[in-house]
């Protein structure tokens, strides 16, 4: 193994509505990222800043995906600012489908991305925007009553492949400062903790949404938490595509931009929205063995 303190990284910078990553490539699986390294390189004011890190391995080449090697090539093996490994991250699959057509590994239509909640179908457009399969939510029963500078309001439990919960507020000024994870209640609900959704009413079928991401603090955008806003907003709503037999759409407003979200009657959601890569480089040796 490359250990990161006696070589540089190469790097790149990408976001998709503002929500940032440090993307790092790996096919081989060679590079040794302990979590104080990816907290080192997320820093935003000692570091390159980001609100986590794409590591992109060769599935075949990591423990963790060999298993999904034969359906999709690549691992996106994510990591929260914290260093934390984390399950899944929308906003990070469309910048990691976005790296891999910018490195010539794919052209624009379809990829298959292992995650660790699965295989991810995603289509980069040739508009400059990308669709992912995000599967289908799991609404458990089992909610919980989140609170702020004295309010507290009633959270659907959403699990997109990671932990969400979504509260319903008349303004978004209500989520506070969000700089640490809002109280919530029954803590065990979610033993591994959770991220938070505060979402307003902005129309027909168009909220607006902040976020505080676990392991990341507050963040531009969320892209499985916008699909869990919106099939929340969807049941809120009295809508339910499987039902129906009709999809459902909402745009959903993050601080970063728009997503649109729609859920289909057999329950797979897609999300659509932006990825963009906006600079590449090499993380000093010296800086990163200084620590």
């Amino acid at each position: 193994m490359t250990t990161t303190q006696t070589s540089g990284i190469a790097f790149l910078k990408g976001h998709g509505t503002e929500n940032d990553f440090v993307i790092v490539p790996d096919a081989d699986n060679a590079i040794e990222l302990p979590a104080a390294v990816v907290a080192r390189i997320c820093d935003r004011r000692a570091g390159i800043g980001g609100d986590g890190m794409l590591h992109v391995v060769r599935s075949a080449a990591h423990p963790e995906a060999r298993a999904m090697a034969d359906e999709a090539e690549w691992f996106m093996d994510y990591r929260n600012a914290d260093g934390s490994v984390a399950e899944m991250c929308g906003n990070g699959v469309r910048v990691f489908a976005r790296y891999l057509e910018h490195a010539g590994h794919i052209s624009a239509g379809e990829v298959a991305i292992a995650t660790r909640s699965g295989v991810k179908r995603v289509h980069l457009d040739k508009d400059g925007s990308v669709t992912v399969a995000m599967g289908r939510a799991r609404l458990p029963e089992d909610g919980v009553t989140v609170t702020v500078d004295g309010r507290s309001w009633p959270a659907r439990n959403v699990n997109m492949g990671n932990p969400h919960a979504v509260a319903f507020v008349e303004s978004l000024d209500h989520a506070g400062d969000l700089f640490t994870e809002p109280p919530y209640a029954p803590a065990e609900v979610f033993p591994d903790g959770v991220n938070i959704e505060f979402v307003a009413d902005r129309g027909t079928r168009h909220v607006a949404m902040r976020v505080h991401e676990r392991g990341a603090s507050e963040t531009r955008s969320c892209g499985t938490g916008a699909c869990a806003v919106a099939v929340a907003t969807a049941r809120r709503d009295g809508v339910d595509p499987s039902v129906s037999g009709e999809p459902v759409a909402y745009t959903v407003d993050v601080l970063g931009g728009s997503l649109t979200i729609t859920e289909h009657p057999d329950g797979e959601v897609e999300m659509t929205g932006p990825a963009v890569i906006v600079a590449e480089g090499t993380i000093d040796p010296a800086w990163l063995a200084d620590h």
